[in-house]
């Protein structure tokens, strides 16, 4: 019997000036980056909320707090691999994952071969598992109005036969 579990990741983030903006471990030309603790690569902590979530092991606050200077401005590299790392220790597999980034502007689909490039070098998987989407809200709410960006996740883990 295969034994599989589903995790769904949320991320948002403030533009914010004077910042590069990073996602999926990419840096993406734009004259605003993201306001956060670390580097606010939103789509790679939706992407470690949704793994966690999926091993029932809370949040990326749970273990990297943004409370905790140690973690001011660092790569959002350092989550992912972390909660890789715990999907291995834990038994499963990555079947696969799905993002979607929701922003207005830049427009991301030229950038998500690499971004998807990227993500499956961190996640030690196929690119064929990583599946990444970018839309806009259509001007409306926050997202739509140019002050931020949303990031949906979801992950599949499969449990490794022994």
């Amino acid at each position: 019997m295969n034994i599989f579990r589903t995790g769904i990741g949320y991320d948002v983030h403030k533009f914010a000036e004077n910042r590069k903006l990073i996602l999926g471990g990419i840096e993406i030309p734009f004259d605003k980056g993201l306001s956060g603790h670390s580097d606010a690569d939103a789509l790679m902590h939706s992407i470690t909320d949704a793994l966690l979530g999926a091993l029932a092991l809370g949040n990326i606050g749970t273990f990297f707090p943004d409370s905790d200077e140690q973690f001011k401005d660092a790569s959002s590299e350092i989550f992912l691999r972390h909660a890789v790392k715990l999907v291995k220790q834990n038994g499963f597999e990555i079947g696969n994952i799905d993002a979607t980034v929701v922003l207005e502007k830049p427009k991301l689909n030229p950038f998500i071969p690499s971004i998807r490039k990227k993500l499956a070098e961190i996640m030690k998987t196929e690119v064929s598992r990583v599946s990444v989407k970018a839309t806009t809200s259509e001007g409306m709410g926050f997202v739509g109005e140019g002050e931020g960006i949303k990031v949906i996740s979801i992950a599949l883990l499969f449990k490794v036969r022994e």
